[in-house]
C-alpha cells in the first residue's frame, strides 16, 4: 500500500464535471494498492494516518493528528502510485493491485478512517478524476505499508 498524503486547506473531487466530494482542512490521501495488500495492511496504514501528527497546534508547531483537530479525509484511489518507469517512456501499472482486489481495500480503508472518527470523503474508484488539492505548508507525506 502507498499512500501520498496532503496536508490541505481543502479539497475536492470532479466526476463529468460533477463535484462529487469535498473538504475542508485535513488531508487528502492519493491511496494505491499493491498485490499483495491485505485488510492488515489497511488497518495499519489507516492507524498510522489516523495518529500522524502532521498538522499544526496553537503555536503553529506541527504536532497534532487529524483527530485532535477534527479535520476531515479525502481518499483517491490511485493506481499510478504503483507506476514503473526503469525501462523506457511509458510507465508500466503492473505492480498495482487489479480493481477487483484495489477497490475493495479502498473501501475498507475508507470505512477504518471513519470508524477512528474521522469524516472522509472519496473519490469515485477508476474514474477519470479532476482532483482539486490547496496544499497546506506545503505538508506532503509519503507512507508505504
Amino acid at each position: 500500500m502507498r499512500v501520498v498524503l496532503q496536508r490541505v486547506q481543502y479539497g475536492s473531487v470532479t466526476v463529468n464535471q460533477q463535484k462529487i466530494s469535498e473538504i475542508g482542512p485535513g488531508y487528502v490521501i492519493l491511496l494505491g494498492i499493491g498485490p499483495q495488500d491485505t485488510h492488515e495492511t489497511a488497518k495499519n496504514m489507516a492507524r498510522k494516518i489516523s495518529s500522524l501528527r502532521v498538522l499544526s497546534d496553537e503555536q503553529g508547531k506541527i504536532n497534532r493528528s487529524i483527530k485532535d483537530t477534527g479535520g476531515s479525509c479525502l481518499v483517491v484511489s490511485q493506481f499510478t502510485l504503483y507506476a514503473d518507469t526503469r525501462k523506457g517512456n511509458r510507465p508500466s501499472f503492473t505492480d498495482a493491485a487489479p480493481p477487483d482486489l484495489a477497490r475493495p481495500l479502498v473501501d475498507y480503508f475508507i470505512s477504518l478512517l471513519r470508524e477512528e472518527g474521522i469524516p472522509t470523503q472519496s473519490g469515485e474508484f477508476g474514474a477519470d478524476m479532476l482532483v482539486e488539492i490547496h496544499n497546506n505548508g506545503p505538508v506532503t507525506i509519503w507512507l508505504e505499508g
